[in-house]
């Protein structure tokens, strides 16, 4: 069951195009790609929300930046792309992205999740972006996706590799916090939020009793290497303004 576009969404979405650089010849699929599943549930919209679009999205950014690395990088072995890629498209990095686009101005969720500050989360930001993509594949076509990701992560790419943070977080926090003592660092769930299905966790690393970062996702694992690499940043600024 499709919901109407208003005219006041079709202003907004419009806005949003603008933000984005692309031009949609129509904005059902868009507006679908920012409708969170609690809103559709809210208004009986039965499986009219992005969850299908964010697995086509997924899929096409995962396309594209493999083809970049592939391309970019042609020493690097097959371990190393992995890596590379896994980070270029992680939850954190694709929610830092979808917050410079101001995504959650446009997404539609319940009014409870509205209230919880839902539309700020890690997790529905990123997958509002993938769905936000699988919306433009289908819209649109693959090379305008290509241009659209590139132009968004491109950057991203080189510096992540430059910088070689791509590397496992959890290793090299563990391997940062060993120059300083023995004592390694201690991942604490502190937050779930969410059904048993689609649960977000909200970790905290501990290094000698101090809080170095924090970090969400899907799993307890992913939450853990977002936190881990948070911690990283952390040190790395805490070093230069020594």
């Amino acid at each position: 069951m499709a919901e109407s576009l208003t005219d006041g969404r079709i202003a907004a979405l419009k806005r949003l195009e603008a933000v984005l650089g692309v031009a949609f010849p129509s904005y059902e699929l868009l507006h679908q790609a920012l409708i969170h599943k609690s809103y559709a549930n809210e208004r009986g919209l039965s499986g009219y929300h992005n969850e299908r679009l964010e697995f086509l999205g997924d899929a096409v950014l995962g396309l594209v930046i493999s083809e970049h690395i592939y391309r970019c990088f042609p020493a690097a072995p097959e371990g190393e792309l992995a890596r590379l890629r896994s980070v270029v498209v992680s939850e954190p990095s694709l929610a830092e992205k979808a917050r410079e686009l101001k995504l959650g101005d446009y997404l539609l969720v319940s009014r409870g999740e509205a209230q919880a500050g839902g539309r700020n989360l890690d997790s529905l930001l990123s997958d509002a972006l993938e769905a936000v993509i699988g919306a433009m594949y289908l819209t649109l076509d693959y090379e305008t996706c290509r241009e659209f990701i590139l132009r968004m992560l491109g950057d991203a790419v080189q510096s992540i590799w430059q910088s070689r943070n791509f590397v496992d977080p959890k290793s090299a926090l563990q391997e940062k916090v060993q120059q300083y003592g023995t004592d390694v660092p201690v991942y604490l769930v502190c937050d779930e939020r969410g059904p048993d299905h689609d649960k977000t966790f909200h970790v905290i690393v501990q290094w000698q009793g101090r809080i170095l970062g924090e970090g969400q996702g899907k799993t307890k694992k992913d939450a853990e290497q977002a936190a881990a690499r948070s911690a990283l940043k952390f040190l790395a600024e805490d070093d230069a303004g020594r």
